[in-house]
């Protein structure tokens, strides 16, 4: 069913610790749709032929009676887990409450794709115009080729005014080619001014256009020969640092380190809107129900 088709991986094993819950599965429409829903809606609409689902033991059941009956006879289903023991034996801490982070999820859903695909975050809703690019991208891409891309947002459409996000900042080319991604980890609006803190814990300005990675990355299969190396590296460096995360952003830096790989970055004049904070909710809900109004999507997804 899904030959040539690529496949869509869902980062869903996220704890939510700012949300105050699990958002992967909250709800944001009269039936009972969740954000992923939307994403999958529109990732079949523009072409995705498989769904990967990264989650984490405890929400597997619920995940599967709710997915599995929408996806059936439409696309393919796996999943994999992201749980905190996922690590060579000899890295295990037993004081560690979450899993390694994105770049450590990539790593789990290496053994459920065999296409071209795409990874997004299950609680960001990307817009279906970012679909349709992302697709027709992956179906054109060699999946022998270490040409990857990634979906790019301007950094001003993604924060939130209820708190601080994390955002992969950009560098591109004249070429719209990727050339280094920073994560920045606390980006904040402060008196309406966008800040970041650095290193020394000091907030600085950050350009309200400055280029921004959400977690939606185009990768053919190759892509798993950079991370695993990788994250055994920082596994060594970072074995007492409880709150270590090893990000998609780490694995995309060692694939632009490489001479014979590169990542394209594509632009989607699509709408990003997601949930940091209990906050976001009721601005999600609006955002959707006005996507109805305009005939976007039905009342029933499925």
């Amino acid at each position: 069913m899904s030959k040539n088709k690529p496949t869509l991986v869902i980062l869903a094993a996220g704890i939510g610790s700012r949300y105050g819950g699990l958002k992967q599965l909250d709800t944001f429409t009269p039936e009972g749709d969740t954000i992923m829903d939307f994403s999958i809606y529109d990732a079949l609409q523009a072409g995705f032929g498989k769904f990967v689902f990264i989650i984490s033991k405890n929400i597997e059941e619920e995940c599967k009676e709710i997915f599995n009956k929408k996806l059936a006879g439409k696309a393919e289903v796996g999943y994999v887990f992201q749980e905190i023991d996922n690590v060579p034996s000899q890295y295990l801490n037993p004081e560690r409450k979450k899993p390694w982070g994105t770049g450590h999820a990539l790593l789990m859903a290496k053994d459920e794709v065999t296409e071209n695909f795409a990874i997004i975050n299950a609680d960001d809703f990307y817009g279906k115009e970012a679909f349709e690019i992302m697709a027709k991208a992956l179906m054109e891409m060699d999946k022998e080729s270490y040409n990857f891309n990634m979906m790019a947002y301007l950094l001003k459409n993604t924060v939130s005014d209820h708190g601080f996000v994390s955002r992969g900042e950009c560098q591109v080319d004249e070429n719209n080619y990727l050339t280094d991604v920073t994560e920045r980890t606390h980006i904040e609006k402060i008196d309406g001014k966008l800040m970041r803190k650095n290193d020394d814990g000091d907030f600085i300005p950050i350009d309200e256009n400055t280029i921004v990675s959400m977690n939606f990355w185009g990768f053919t299969p190759k892509c798993f020969e950079f991370g695993g190396a990788l994250f055994e590296q920082f596994l060594k460096e970072n074995e007492y640092d409880l709150k270590a995360e090893f990000f998609i952003t780490s694995v995309v830096n060692e694939i632009l380190k490489s001479d014979n790989a590169s990542v394209e970055v594509l632009q989607s004049n699509a709408k990003w809107f997601g949930v940091t904070y209990k906050e976001d909710k009721e601005i999600v809900k609006k955002e959707i129900e006005k996507l109805r109004a305009q005939k976007v999507y039905p009342t029933n997804l499925w």
